[in-house]
Parts: C-alpha cells; structure tokens; sequence
C-alpha cells in the first residue's frame, strides 16, 4: 500500500492545540472513573476476580469467591489487580486498564493518521475519537472490551504499516505479534479471527492475495506464541476444564447460540454504531454518502482506505450473525473508523468542499436546539423541581458558535470547540449526573449503609434479586453474600425484590431509607424486628 501522507501540503498545529489535545485525553478517558459505583453484572464480577488475584497472588486461575471463572482470558484481571495492588481497591484502579487502553487506541489512530495521511488527519482523528461515546463510556467499563479494542488497534496499526513497506523490518513484526498476542490474552481467539477475517477481507477486495502471507513470518508466529500462550498452556495444565469450559462454552456455544440471554436482531449493531459514534453521527453519514458517491462513479478507492474500511467493517458483520450480542463486541470498529472519517474531513477541507463545514455547521445547530427542547422540557414539567437553566444555555451558545464558526470555514476552531463542548458534557455528568443517580444504578451506597449500619457478611441475606444486585453487593461487601431461604434461617438484614412476600413482613421491619429506592421503587430492605427492638 501507498502511504498518502505526502498528498496533504503544509499543515500547522496552533500552540493551543496541545493542551486542547491533553485536556481531551484527560477529560475524555480518565476523568471521573470512580464517580459511579461499579454497574451491572459484570464490572463488580470482573472487579472481584481481579481483587482476589491481587490479594492470593494466584496470577494464573481467575476466581470468583474461590471457584475458578473461565469466562474471559486473564489480561483484564492483571492489569486491574496490579492497579489494586499499586492504587488500593476502588473504582478507580478497576476502570484504569480500560482508560489506558483507550489512551493506546488513540496514540495508535494518530500514529497511523501520521505515517499514512499526514497532519490534518491526525489532527482532527485525535479531536473526534476520545470524545465520541464509545471511547468516553468504555474507557469508564471494569471490563475487558477496551483492553481487547486497544490492543486490536495498536495491531491494526503496525499491520498498516508493514503493508506500505517492502520489507517489514524486525521491530514491526516483533510489535504485530505482541499486540496481538496480548489481545488474545485480553479477550480470546476473537483478536486472530478478527484480525484474519479484515485482512483476507482486503486481500480478497484488491486482489493482493500476497500481502497476508507477511502476518506469517516465523518471527511474528514465535512472538506472538511467547505472548498469548504461556498463561494458557498453565491455565490448562492447573485447571482440567479450562480449555472446555473457556473455549467451547464461552466462545463457540457464545457465537452459535443463545445460551447466555443475549438475542438481538441481527440490524442490532447499525443502531449501536450511530450511538457509538454521537456526537460525530452527521460525520459519518456524510463519509457514507462520499463513499456511495464514489462507488457510483467508479472512482478508484485507494487501498489503505479500503484496508481500514475492512477493519471497521468485517467486526460488525462477524458479530451481526451473532447469535450472542452485546453492545462492546463491535468496539475494535470504531478506532479505525474515527480514522476514515478524520481522512474524510481532511480531504474535504483540501477540495474546499462545502460538505464538511456543513456537516459540521448541522452538528452545532443540533446542539443548540438538544439545548432548547431540554428547557422547553423542565418548563412544562413538574419532574424537575429546579428551574435552572445555565447548562442549556452554555450548550446553546456552544452550539451556536460551532455551527457559526464552521459558515465562516473556521474548521480547525470549530471542530475545537465542539470537542470541548463534548468535554464540558462529561465534567458536568461526573460531577452533577453521576452523583445523583449513582444510588439508583449501583450497589456502592446501599452496601455503604448497610455497612455503616452494623450489617456484615454474615447477616445479611438476598432474596429474589437480579444479577445485578447479587454481584454488586458481593462485590462491596467482598463475599458470597447467602440466598434466603422461608423457615431455614432469620438472618438480620434480608434485602429482596418487591412485591414484599408476607413470610418477611410478619418477622421483619421495612427500613425506609433504602437507597436503591430514591426513583423507583424496586427493592425491599427488612431489618429483623426482634433486633431491632
């Protein structure tokens, strides 16, 4: 492949670009990472295995409260385990891995933009992709989603780079293989088919059936091996199942069939992806009606464009036949199409084509009137009791500079400005929206009260709760918090779903102040009333 980055002329970064670049990457990806409890299922889970490998130093079988877990491969649970170990137990030091992953899949995106676009790219890929909501959310989940799409993409960069070269030279071969060996210890044999699967994809499209062949050389296969399997090898030989249970159960009975409760259409990810991307999604429309445009023409479509089209195409169509889908499979698309539509705002910019500026004159004017139905909103309602309206008015003004900025073909300030407004977005939820809502979507306060109340491990029971509550109040209280069973046991604290079942009520005071309960009433908190009086 052709590098194309002597195509883009004289380019200058302004001095107030590096710490616009700097406070993004800070705000986009670090900032607030324990401002929320852990979440759902899986983050207290993931949290969990990595909290007791820090404390039993067992660096080789994940547990969960003492029982081996073979759902995911071990990278996530050491990086967290070290930060907990260097940190001390937060959620801080559980979400840190996914936070410098994401700062890996960025660095690599730039990297890229650099070696094989130029400085406009670079300059406007590094402006949209941490501040999209895909990196700004994952880069916040204790899980192993980012880890796998950062190393997936620091991959994908190195392989873009042996294919502009005649003779990939040691140091690029040494670095494919790490990076995707590592994401094999990351998340599984997905790193190879994804990785397989986009480049065949690219080969087969441009017909150089060649090029794959220098993925293969003996000094890729040996690193690559030396990264990705020694912990498995040790894994197996300790744990008989492991290789059963991980690779059978938790991959190839995961894709083929719904065992595990995620069933979504197969169009699941189209709508994901324009989530994924906000506040960029008038971008990529704007690239897919180039991109059409081109194909009608018959306009050759140069081959390093293609490779990252395949890159971002091929893991949303492997994970559509899916019949387990969740939202984080497609993450390892979105780095490199952040890239092609940096290269389509670039190129935009060099034609002197209005599409860009209006693109992005559309994206400020959408901010603007987001800003003034939200008001319309708190003016008609009784729901918020506050009639303050500063942060709509700042997102007016904001959204109105940029689509005033971008009419005056000020692409640089505008795109800068809008980057920001996404950034002040974040601040205000870490301190404003989180906070207020951390009760109502995790454990951590509850598990708090409950502690500061005299509850321990061992009088406090569940009954009827989902997932959710069971892992995240495990987490907390760092146990396997027992089941409830009527007649077996009268634990202190039982804490279970409503409706209230009468065999509690007739033994058991109501503890109003429960938290869980501050929007919707879900949960039941009974102290025993014998105690109690």
């Amino acid at each position: 492949m052709r590098s194309l980055a002597a195509e883009e002329g004289s380019f200058q970064i302004p001095l107030w670009g590096v710490p616009v670049v700097l406070l993004l990457l800070y705000v986009g990806l670090f900032s607030g990472l324990g401002a929320l409890g852990l979440v759902g299922p899986d983050e207290p889970r993931y949290a969990a295995i990595a909290r007791a490998m820090a404390e039993t130093h067992d660096w080789i079988t994940p547990r969960l409260w003492g029982a081996p877990w073979f759902e995911k491969p071990v990278l996530y649970y050491w990086t967290a385990g070290i930060a907990m170990r260097i940190f001390g137990v937060s959620e801080f030091a559980a979400r840190l891995p996914s936070a410098l992953a994401a700062l890996l899949a960025v660095a690599a995106v730039k990297w890229t933009a650099l070696r094989s676009y130029g400085v406009v790219t670079a300059w406007y890929s590094l402006l949209m992709l941490p501040t999209s909501v895909a990196m700004i959310g994952f880069s916040r989940a204790a899980s192993p989603d980012m880890l796998f799409a950062g190393l997936l993409t620091a991959a994908m960069a190195v392989a873009c780079e042996m294919l502009q070269k005649p003779r990939p030279g040691p140091i690029l071969r040494i670095a494919f293989g790490f990076f995707l060996g590592a994401a094999v210890l990351a998340k599984g044999p997905a790193a190879v088919i994804l990785a397989g699967g986009s480049t065949l994809l690219w080969a087969a499209l441009t017909r150089q059936w060649r090029a794959p062949f220098r993925f293969l050389h003996p000094l890729v296969i040996a690193v690559f091996c030396g990264t990705a399997l020694p912990w498995y090898v040790l894994c197996a030989l300790l744990n008989p199942d492991f290789l059963r249970i991980f690779i059978w159960q938790h991959n190839f009975e995961r894709y083929t069939t719904p065992i595990f409760e995620h069933r979504q259409p197969v169009w699941f990810y189209g709508y994901i992806l324009l989530l994924a991307v906000l506040p960029w999604i008038a971008f990529l429309f704007g690239a897919l009606f180039r991109a059409a445009v081109r194909l009608k023409q018959r306009t050759a479509i140069e081959s390093i464009n293609l490779f990252l089209a395949c890159w971002t195409v091929f893991p949303i169509l492997f994970f559509s036949f899916s019949q387990s889908k969740l939202p984080g499979y497609i993450l390892p698309a979105i780095p490199p199409l952040f890239l092609l539509l940096g290269r389509w705002v670039s190129e935009s910019i060099q034609r002197n084509s209005k599409m860009a500026a209006q693109t992005l004159a559309s994206t400020g004017a959408a901010l603007s009137i987001v800003a003034v139905a939200f008001a319309s909103t708190k003016l008609r309602t009784d729901y918020y009791p506050s009639k303050d309206f500063r942060i709509e008015l700042l997102i007016f003004i904001l959204g109105a500079a940029i689509a005033l900025l971008a009419f005056k073909k000020r692409m640089m300030a505008g795109f800068a400005v809008m980057a920001l407004t996404v950034i002040a977005a974040v601040e205000i939820a870490n301190f404003v929206v989180l906070p207020e809502i951390d009760s109502a979507v995790s454990y951590r306060q509850l598990a708090t009260k409950l502690l500061r109340d005299g509850a321990s491990r061992r009088d406090l029971s569940l009954y009827r709760v989902s997932r959710e509550t069971e892992y995240g109040l495990n987490y907390y209280f760092d146990c396997d918090l027992p089941t409830w069973v009527p007649g077996k046991s009268e634990p202190e604290w039982i804490l279970a779903r409503l409706p209230m079942d009468m065999q509690i009520a007739r033994r058991y005071d109501v503890v109003d102040d429960n938290p869980l309960n501050k929007y919707i009433p879900v949960f039941s908190l009974y102290r025993r009333k014998q105690r109690a009086q």
